[in-house]
């Protein structure tokens, strides 16, 4: 598994809380498929509409989909059927509700592009990033 130097920093303890066994079997089955760049981020007390987030890389549409369908039909078999899909038809981004998981798979540039990982670190501040880009358009 992948982990970024933003998330490094984050204390063990937060880590902890996102091991259940639909997390396992969400990680096992993006393993064993060979999903690339795999993070999890907690989201315990960041936001109400999951516990984690699970982000990945599948190398093309091909392979974002197959690891999709693969982990859809594992979520289903472990009673997770009612999960909401977004995105399978294209497949360069698909989005899986798992409840209390949430799962990006990207392709590459599509996830260069919107670059979940660094909204959700820590120490993201919109307002600072705002100005970042502001200071670009002086230059």
């Amino acid at each position: 598994m992948h982990t970024t130097q933003e998330f490094e920093d984050i204390p063990s303890a937060s880590q902890k809380s996102i091991k259940t066994p639909i997390h396992d079997l969400i990680m096992g089955s993006l393993e064993d498929d060979k999903a690339e760049d795999i993070i999890q981020i907690d989201l315990t007390g960041k936001t109400s509409i999951a516990d984690s987030m699970v982000i990945a890389s599948g190398r093309s549409t091909r392979q974002v989909a197959a690891i999709s369908d693969h982990l859809l039909r594992k979520l289903k078999a472990a009673g997770l059927g009612s999960c909401t899909v977004e995105g399978l038809d294209k497949a360069d981004w698909v989005l899986i509700d798992a409840g209390d998981t949430i799962i990006h798979i990207f392709r590459p540039e599509v996830r260069d592009f919107y670059n979940l990982e660094k909204m959700w670190t820590p120490d993201f501040r919109p307002n600072q990033e705002m100005a970042n880009l502001d200071d670009l358009d002086d230059e």
